[in-house]
């Protein structure tokens, strides 16, 4: 069932999983969800619900994650996000917990639908406001990375993509990024991996944000990665204004942005040309501001 230390993820695995812990769900049919995400292999199972396997030990903790905070953050959020309805246990060789949540409807968001809407801007600030409301004292553990902790693999990086990008462009970028002046106030909720694949929308409008395996609290730059992956220079500003980001926060979020769109692309833009030509943007669009 594995490879290495790689699942081998299939729909009888997964349906082998469902029916042995939750016989109350074998008669619903398994549909696979792609393209999916990097972490996760996703099946809605039957109309109301959804299978979540992750692909890595990396993403092994979101389901219990998602599980113990998302209830006490969605009554506090303007989106809907996953509600989890039980978190299954390894087997049949596959060694991760996994969760089982109601079926969100929407299409993933995209820029060539959405960088041009004031309106998804002004929501997307809204929704991060409401966020950073909700008490984060109980969550200390839950401590974020600082952006320095990037700093070697993020210059490893440039210095690879140097021949396609402009490579003094952004390690002027990730130096002023590092040198700004940290979060100095009370740490607050943030999302983690606020981009667009984990944003669906309703008939054109932002509906759902989905994905928490990062979720966290400290520094909210983060977060600010949405507006170079989504949004134009036009709605960015109107992004920046709802949310009234100062220059020091705006400036590590450009960072951010760039430390994960470098990521992304070194690891999987040879062989993906979806995520090519979205860390392209999202790289592009940070080191214009």
């Amino acid at each position: 069932m594995t490879v290495g230390t790689t699942p081998v993820i299939d729909a009888a695995l997964a349906r082998r999983l469902v029916d042995a812990q939750f016989p109350q769900w074998a008669g619903l049919p398994l549909r696979l969800l792609a393209p999916a995400g990097s972490d996760h292999v996703i099946y809605q199972l039957g109309e109301e619900l959804s299978v979540r396997l992750p692909r890595h030990d990396g993403a092994t903790e979101q389901a219990r994650k998602e599980a113990e905070w998302l209830p006490r953050l969605a009554p506090h959020l303007p989106l809907a996000v996953p509600e989890l309805v039980a978190v299954g246990e390894p087997g049949f060789g596959y060694p991760w917990p996994w969760a089982v949540s109601r079926w969100l409807d929407g299409e993933v968001a995209t820029a060539d639908a959405l960088s041009g809407s004031h309106e998804t801007a002004v929501a997307l600030a809204e929704f991060l406001t409401a966020l950073h409301r909700i008490d984060a004292a109980t969550a200390e553990h839950l401590t974020g990375e600082p952006l320095a902790e990037r700093d070697a693999e993020t210059r490893s990086a440039i210095a690879e993509v140097g021949g396609a990008f402009d490579a003094a462009a952004m390690s002027e970028l990730w130096d002023a990024a590092l040198a700004a002046p940290g979060w100095g106030r009370a740490p607050v909720w943030f999302h983690g991996d606020f981009h667009t694949g984990n944003l669906l929308t309703t008939n054109g409008r932002l509906s759902a944000v989905i994905d928490f395996g990062e979720l966290g609290t400290g520094d909210p730059a983060c977060d600010l990665t949405i507006a170079f992956t989504l949004l134009s220079p036009e709605t960015r500003a109107t992004f920046r204004s709802a949310l009234d980001v100062d220059d020091d926060t705006w400036t590590r979020g450009r960072g951010w942005a760039l430390a994960t769109g470098l990521n992304a692309h070194t690891s999987y833009a040879a062989t993906n040309p979806r995520v090519a030509t979205q860390t392209t943007r999202q790289m592009t669009q940070a080191l214009l501001g």
